[in-house]
C-alpha cells in the first residue's frame, strides 16, 4: 500500500515559492501574498509545499517556512521599527555616497531580529523544507542550505549569509567558521536553484513554481554617455542592478516549465532602486506596486494554485 500511495504522489502537483532577493522592495511580495490569502482563504505556507530564496527572500522564505506565518504577520518585520534596527549604524556614513570606507550597515540589528524570530532553532526543525544560498568568499564557491541536506544549520546562520550584502552588511561568518555574502552574488531569482533541489527533496518532478521578483530599474541608459563613465560612473548607474538582474532565468524557466511557472514583476517605476530606501513615502510606492502586482496577476495566480 505505501508503494502504491508513493506512485501515486509521482502524478501529484507539488508547488514551491521561490523568492527574489530586493532588500526594501521585497516587501512587495508580502503584499501580494496578503491578497493571496485573502481572496483564497489559504495561508500561504498551508499552499506550498517548499519554500525558497535568497537575501532578503531567505528571510521571506523562512519565515513561512519555519514558523508558518501569516503574511501579515511576515509583513511586520517590514515595518519602519524593524527596518531601523536592521539598518543600524554606529559611525557616520552618508547614504548618498558611493565611497564607503565600512559596510553601511553593520550586523547586530539584523541578527538580534533573527534571534528573536528563529532562536537557535536548525533548518531541520523547519515545519516545511527551506532552502537559500550563500557565496562562500573563501572558497570561491556557491553553498545552498536546506531542511534535507544541511539540516544541522541554524536558520540564524543560514538567512544572515544569504543576505549578506557587500557593501550593505558585513561578510558574515558561519558557526563552522567559513565566510559569506549574499547569494544574489550567485543569482538574483532563486527558481532554477529551487527547482533541481525541490525535486529531489519532494521526490517528484511534477513541480508547480510561484516566482516572485522585487521589481526591475528599466531607466534607459544612454550608450554614447557611458562610454566616458569609469568605475564611479557605472556604480551611479547601476552597475550592480545590472549585474544582479536574473532576467534570463525567468526566460529559461517559461521555456522549462510553461503552465507549471507563474512569475510576479514589474519595472520598479518611480520606486528608488536601492535596496535600503525605507523612507515612508518609498515604502508607500513598494506598497502600491505590490497592490498592482495583485491586480494585474491575482486571478491567474488563484487559477494556479488550485489547478
Amino acid at each position: 500500500m505505501k508503494n502504491f500511495f508513493s506512485f501515486l504522489s509521482k502524478f501529484n502537483h507539488k508547488k514551491i515559492i521561490c523568492f527574489d532577493g530586493g532588500g526594501v522592495r521585497t516587501i512587495a511580495s508580502i503584499v501580494f501574498l496578503k491578497k493571496l490569502e485573502a481572496e483564497s482563504g489559504k495561508k500561504v505556507s498551508d499552499i506550498f509545499d517548499m519554500f525558497i530564496g535568497t537575501s532578503a527572500g531567505a528571510f521571506n522564505a523562512a519565515c513561512f517556512a519555519f514558523g508558518g506565518f501569516s503574511a501579515d504577520k511576515v509583513k511586520r518585520y517590514w515595518t519602519k521599527s524593524y527596518l531601523d534596527k536592521i539598518m543600524k549604524s554606529s559611525f557616520f556614513w552618508d547614504k548618498a555616497s558611493l565611497f564607503q570606507a565600512r559596510p553601511r550597515y553593520e550586523s547586530d540589528g539584523r541578527l538580534e531580529m533573527l534571534d528573536e524570530i528563529f532562536k537557535k532553532n536548525t533548518l531541520k526543525e523547519s515545519n516545511k523544507p527551506f532552502l537559500c544560498y550563500a557565496y562562500d568568499i573563501e572558497k570561491r564557491s556557491h553553498v545552498v542550505f536546506d531542511s534535507s541536506n544541511t539540516p544541522e544549520v541554524t536558520f540564524k546562520d543560514a538567512i544572515a549569509a544569504s543576505s549578506a550584502a557587500p557593501m550593505y552588511f558585513p561578510t558574515y561568518q558561519m558557526q563552522d567558521k567559513s565566510w559569506m555574502v549574499d547569494g544574489s552574488i550567485i543569482t538574483n531569482n532563486p527558481t532554477l536553484i529551487g527547482f533541481s533541489y525541490s525535486k529531489k527533496i519532494l521526490e517528484t518532478n511534477n513541480i508547480k513554481i510561484l516566482s516572485l521578483g522585487s521589481g526591475q530599474n528599466k531607466n534607459k541608459i544612454n550608450g554614447d554617455t557611458s562610454t566616458k563613465w569609469g568605475g564611479v560612473g557605472w556604480l551611479r548607474n547601476d552597475i550592480m542592478g545590472m549585474i544582479l538582474d536574473s532576467e534570463i532565468h525567468n526566460e529559461i524557466s517559461s521555456e522549462l516549465f510553461t503552465d507549471n511557472y507563474l512569475r510576479i514583476n514589474s519595472p520598479l517605476g518611480k520606486i528608488n532602486r536601492f535596496l535600503d530606501d525605507d523612507s515612508e513615502e518609498n515604502l508607500e510606492k513598494i506598497h502600491l506596486m505590490g497592490m498592482d502586482w495583485w491586480s494585474e496577476f491575482g486571478e491567474e495566480t488563484l487559477r494556479f494554485i488550485d489547478s
